[in-house]
């Protein structure tokens, strides 16, 4: 009986004692089966949207010396919009069949993104062993971002850890590396080009060698080995200067599925460019020397712009927008508040918004909740920077930055001694 016991002690489960253990017990599980579920189910079922296919097709045809840029622009499917560089990068995958790639590809991009989390904790100075890492696993694997990337099969999530890497590089001055990092993901789809504005206002010119210097590379290696490769100028780069009017929540695409007038889109880009540019300044004026803050939320605020103002905006982008999120864990952050998070669900919601019995007000709310969810989080960024900024201009301290009041006194307190000539604040209430 007494063995009994004793092992049935080993084998019980260990019960949290505190909040933080609670809340790791509670949601390392969850993050790992959702996490599960999204590779191994939906991911490997796939979607009748499918990104892989096209890049398959391109890799055997660049391996077979075939034409490459053949496809139909005037369908809806997947096209292939790589430039030679990218090819050249992708051509391994068509040494398996298909399913096997598919399913590698599959799991290279989970990899990636599962390193990119890891790094992003490292970033933000947060253990694997914090709250902060399952919370963010299963947000993560939830988001339709995530879910779509892994079953749509595309390679968002390796532009992911390029992105997270090029960051955690930048802010470390390892400038080479900074740019290698980027400049990989830019070989393939210059989806992170506006970040090149990052080191250019820091003045790490170096991160500019490796960012121009492999795609151009990799593209002089590419273009002797292709066999259409000028078709890629001709046919694929007018195409991706055009607004489509499907699976595109930019706000010309948006205006072009519903009929605006053009003066009217031009009007709302031109006018959210306004607000953008000016997040852009208060963000460069008032925070550039807190390098962390100040890196991490001028890139979330530009990737959103690109993808809202330009020619083409997918929710699945909205991925890159990560170390944004995380910056809700800085006290200064302009995450904390509840407006930014109702932005968040709308581009990072897995939830289909579809209705039988609303059909118009349905379809609607789904074409545009990524839109309205990009647009929110602009201008969300925008009114707490000048908001920081009209206050702190009024209470004569902009000299001092623009933070929140209650921060600013807390951290003159910490770095002041006392006066000499009176007691502790403490002491003086005890008397």
């Amino acid at each position: 009986m007494y063995r009994a016991v004793v092992f049935l002690r080993q084998v019980e489960p260990r019960t949290g004692r505190t909040v933080h253990e609670v809340v790791n017990f509670v949601m390392w599980p969850i993050a790992g089966m959702t996490m599960l579920h999204r590779v191994v189910v939906l991911a490997v079922n796939g979607n009748i949207t499918d990104d892989f296919r096209p890049v398959y097709n391109a890799a055997l045809a660049f391996l077979n010396r075939k034409p490459v840029y053949t496809a139909d622009f005037g369908s809806v499917d997947p096209h292939y919009l790589y430039p030679p560089s990218g090819t050249l990068l992708m051509a391994p995958i068509a040494v398996l069949d298909p399913e096997r790639s598919r399913w590698l590809f599959i799991l290279a991009n989970a990899a990636a993104i599962l390193i990119a989390l890891y790094l992003l904790l490292k970033l933000f100075d947060l253990s694997v062993r914090s709250i902060a890492a399952p919370i963010l696993l299963f947000a993560t694997f939830a988001s339709e971002t995530v879910t779509n990337t892994l079953v749509f099969t595309n390679i968002n999530g390796l532009v992911l850890l390029g992105e997270v890497a090029f960051l955690m590089l930048l802010l470390r001055r390892r400038d080479y590396w900074s740019g290698a990092a980027i400049g990989l993901t830019f070989a393939v789809k210059p989806v992170l080009a506006p970040l090149l504005l990052l080191p250019l206002v820091r003045g790490q010119w170096k991160v500019f060698v490796t960012a121009l210097g492999i795609p151009l590379v990799l593209n002089a290696l590419a273009w002797p080995l292709s066999n259409d490769p000028l078709d890629f100028i001709r046919r694929t780069l007018p195409y991706l200067g055009e607004s489509r009017d499907y699976f595109n929540s930019s706000i010309a695409g948006n205006g072009l599925y519903y009929g605006l007038p053009d003066p009217l889109i031009w009007v709302m880009r031109i006018g959210f460019g306004i607000l953008v540019l000016v997040s852009l300044w208060l963000l460069y004026r008032y925070y550039r020397h807190d390098e962390l803050f100040f890196v991490t939320t001028a890139t979330g605020l530009l990737l959103t712009a690109s993808w809202l103002l330009m020619s083409l905006g997918q929710m699945y982008y909205s991925m890159l927008l990560f170390p944004l999120l995380m910056t809700v864990v800085l006290k200064n952050s302009v995450m904390r508040n509840w407006p930014a998070w109702l932005a968040v669900y709308g581009f990072m919601s897995y939830d289909n918004w579809l209705s039988g019995r609303f059909v118009e007000v349905g379809r609607a709310a789904q074409y545009l909740k990524t839109t309205f969810g990009w647009s929110l989080l602009i201008v969300v960024i925008f009114g707490v920077l000048l908001t920081r900024y009209l206050v702190a201009r009024k209470e004569g301290r902009l000299d001092q930055g623009i933070d929140p009041s209650f921060l600013v006194p807390t951290e003159r307190a910490a770095s002041e001694p006392p006066p000499v000539d009176e007691p502790p604040a403490r002491e003086s209430a005890r008397t």
